[in-house]
């Protein structure tokens, strides 16, 4: 499960998209002098396609949290809740952000034949979708692309872009089915602390009793409200917030494997252990090699 922060803001993040006078889509590139330094939780009902040139970083989309290595492409649905791909420490070369209405050609636009395959791709994408290999590289660089056509060219060069995703293999879904979340624009002031306490709090023992008082709900009545928004416990959506970090410290640093356990708030390295594999699949050594390989 994830949360994203608005450290700056007790305002809701409800991101409103306007396309700029005669457009139908947003399209965005932050370039290494001028990056997207400040990534918020939010939800919008445009669709985005998110290419980050280079990097490392973490993904949060609707219930999934995870680590990415060497850039990334992802393709989120609408009224999907995702945190930001990159900030000041992703060190990626470039970012670039297409958000567009489902419907943005027309209510029926997709319905003819020949769209059928872009249809069900916009349709999987409710879960989040992250693309990787061939495809990532491919369209990642068409992509890129984009901001330097004009309106025309651009909506050509997207449904070459979407007819492309939509027949590749190389994908996984983010989001079981029925897993996803929308969430209402009041529920982000809540949101919002939550994320912050557990992101300022979880290399310590973070209670229940807090962040129910912190809310001015009682225990019980927080529990059943998390879960109800997140179809997770708190305590996996902390797990899991510790194991992504847990991750990027493994990946990224050399410092002892026994060590990356208590820096990310577990008390018991052989708790930590069994978390990880079954967060990963495999163990943290194992990781850590593996990660070690693919940079070499």
């Amino acid at each position: 499960m994830i949360f994203a922060k608005n450290m700056q803001s007790k305002q809701p993040t409800y991101e409103q998209i306007a396309p700029t006078f005669g457009t139908s889509l947003v399209v965005k590139q932050f370039l290494e002098s001028g990056q997207n330094k400040n990534p918020l939780w939010h939800v919008h009902p445009e669709m985005e396609l998110v290419y980050v040139n280079g990097g490392t970083g973490k993904r949060y989309i609707g219930n999934h949290q995870s680590y990415y290595h060497d850039g990334e492409l992802i393709l989120i649905g609408p009224n999907l809740p995702h945190y930001g791909f990159t900030d000041r420490l992703t060190n990626n070369r470039s970012e670039t952000i297409i958000q567009m209405r489902e419907n943005f050609l027309g209510d029926n636009f997709f319905d003819v034949p020949e769209m059928r395959s872009i249809a069900r791709l916009i349709a999987r994408s409710r879960h989040g979708l992250v693309f990787y290999g061939d495809t990532k590289e491919l369209i990642g660089s068409k992509i890129e692309s984009l901001p330097q056509k004009h309106s025309f060219e651009r909506v050509l060069s997207l449904l070459e872009i979407l007819k492309g995703l939509s027949e590749s293999e190389e994908y996984e879904v983010l989001n079981a089915s029925g897993s996803s979340i929308e969430i209402e624009p009041q529920d982000q002031v809540r949101i919002n602390k939550i994320y912050a306490h557990v992101k300022q709090n979880f290399q310590e023992t973070i209670k229940l009793d807090d962040i129910s008082d912190m809310l001015s709900m009682t225990k019980p009545a927080f529990c059943r409200y998390f879960k109800k928004l997140s179809g997770n416990t708190f305590t996996t959506f902390v797990n899991e917030y510790r194991l992504v970090h847990a991750s990027k410290l493994l990946a990224e640093t050399n410092i002892p494997v026994t060590e990356v356990c208590y820096q990310c708030g577990f008390n018991n390295f052989s708790h930590f252990n069994k978390q990880f594999q079954k967060f990963t699949g495999q163990s943290a050594s194992r990781y850590r090699n593996e990660q070690t390989q693919i940079v070499s």
